[in-house]
């Protein structure tokens, strides 16, 4: 389960909104004082992400929250939104240079090109129609796993 801390912004019925904070890993790093890197996120700054989170365990707003996601879920969606329009401008491709050079073409060249650019726009209209059938998947959303507070009565009874 890859885990995030969030705050909770807004609650609608079974969802919520959650603000998350992007930084760096530079904060952690013994060496972030002479990197480049941590100097570059130094002067970006922190960026804020909005979600929208299933909230099975009813937190409201201002509440701090540790979000998670399925990692398999996860992995299953980033491949299938790189590789699809990649595989499918390439297949595309090959087929236009392979029809135009079977009908006697003399390049294959603009076929390929034409074959390419349409093959994209498949994907990525496929790509269009999947990111709505998973939005309405619960198993491919994020979901509000419990509240911060929880996390740190649970560490302070281990260290006793």
């Amino acid at each position: 389960m890859i885990e995030e801390r969030a705050t909770v912004s807004s609650v609608d019925g079974d969802f919520a909104t959650v603000t998350t904070q992007r930084e760096s890993s530079c904060g952690t790093c013994a060496a972030r004082g002479a990197c480049g890197t941590s100097a570059l996120s130094r002067l970006l700054g922190t960026r804020r992400s909005e979600l929208r989170v299933l909230n099975p365990i009813g937190a409201r707003p201002g509440d701090e929250v540790v979000i998670g996601l399925d990692e398999s879920a996860f992995t299953r969606t980033a491949l299938a939104f790189y590789l699809v329009p990649l595989l499918a401008l390439i297949g595309a491709a090959a087929a236009g240079k392979w029809l135009a050079l079977a009908a006697g073409f003399a390049s294959g060249e603009p076929a390929a090109i034409g074959g390419g650019v349409a093959g994209l726009l498949a994907g990525l209209i496929w790509l269009r129609r999947h990111a709505r059938r998973i939005a309405r998947d619960p198993r491919r959303q994020a979901v509000i796993l419990r509240h911060t507070h929880t996390v740190s009565i649970i560490q302070r009874s281990l260290a006793t």
